[in-house]
């Protein structure tokens, strides 16, 4: 898959957490790589919003967190109202229920409804994927690409996945926290060559979050030897990572509710784990207050 790629340029808070809180953790690590608890500083995306609405910051005194099973001191939990990057992966495939109409509908919503700073970049897949429109905040222009949607051939949605955290997120690896894919199918793969454990691996090893527009099974359920059923695979892809699931129906709501969420209500949690095998994986667990909602990724990948 192409990808011509500029890297966003800006100094903020967040950044300067983040510069400091690994100066720090290199200037404390001593010992073998490979030895259980050795300081290594780890930072997890949050999503936190207050029941009752209110845009009253969360705090790391209404946080905890567990990592292995075992509580962890919270470092810092700081908002992150940085840009994203957003890839709207949409299946083109011939089986799809839903027309090619509805498929740019869902699309063209986020085009007007991203922040200041944002990129999105449209990919539609089949055997194949394919860029529709390059990272780009101009609506119009995605707009004018919406034509190039069509159905035909059959859903290889985890070699998809595989192309977009490679070629699409690549560049910006350790440079950019919130990248983010939102997922425009039912959820089914016919015939990828990548398993879905890789690709589900390597969005927890790096952080990317994941949405989805869901639409109607297209094999009502139907019992997949050895695979997961297309429902199965999009409810793991999105709570696994600390996304998730609305529906393609509202796609004006939907692409409301991600944009504000991404922009008001991410937080970067830092943490240095302690006493804990860091190659093998580990579930996490961040618990609030009554009347706060956190999501975030499931597990901690092995290194």
């Amino acid at each position: 898959m192409r990808s011509h790629l500029k890297a966003l340029a800006a100094v903020t808070v967040v950044g300067l957490l983040l510069a400091s809180f690994a100066a720090g953790q290199a200037g404390r690590r001593s010992g073998g790589e490979t030895d259980v608890g050795k300081e290594r500083g780890i930072f997890l995306n949050v999503t936190a919003t207050r029941d009752d609405g209110s845009e009253e910051r969360v705090t790391s005194k209404e946080v905890s967190l567990y990592d292995g099973g075992q509580e962890q001191t919270i470092q810092a939990f700081t908002p992150d109202p940085t840009p994203a990057r957003i890839v709207i992966l949409v299946d083109n495939s011939l089986g799809l229920r839903a027309d090619v109409e509805k498929l740019q509908k869902a699309t063209r919503e986020f085009a007007y409804e991203i922040y200041e700073g944002d990129q999105v970049m449209v990919v539609g897949f089949d055997q194949q994927p394919e860029i529709i429109s390059d990272w780009t905040d101009d609506a119009k222009k995605i707009e004018a690409a919406l034509p190039l949607f069509r159905k035909r051939g059959e859903p290889h949605l985890f070699d998809a996945l595989s192309a977009v955290i490679s070629d699409a997120f690549g560049p910006f690896y350790g440079r950019t926290r919130k990248r983010i894919i939102v997922l425009v199918a039912d959820g089914l793969d016919r015939g990828s060559r990548t398993h879905f454990e890789k690709v589900y691996g390597d969005l927890l090893r790096q952080d990317i979050t994941v949405y989805a527009l869901q639409i109607p099974d297209r094999t009502n359920g139907a019992l997949r030897r050895d695979q997961l059923k297309p429902a199965q695979a999009i409810q793991k892809l999105t709570e696994g990572t600390g996304g998730r699931i609305l529906s393609v129906n509202d796609s004006r709501d939907a692409a409301k509710a991600i944009c504000d969420e991404l922009r008001k209500n991410r937080y970067i949690l830092a943490y240095t784990p302690t006493s804990l095998p860091l190659y093998d994986a580990r579930r996490l667990l961040v618990l609030a207050n009554d009347g706060i909602s956190v999501r975030h990724k499931l597990q901690q990948p092995g290194q």
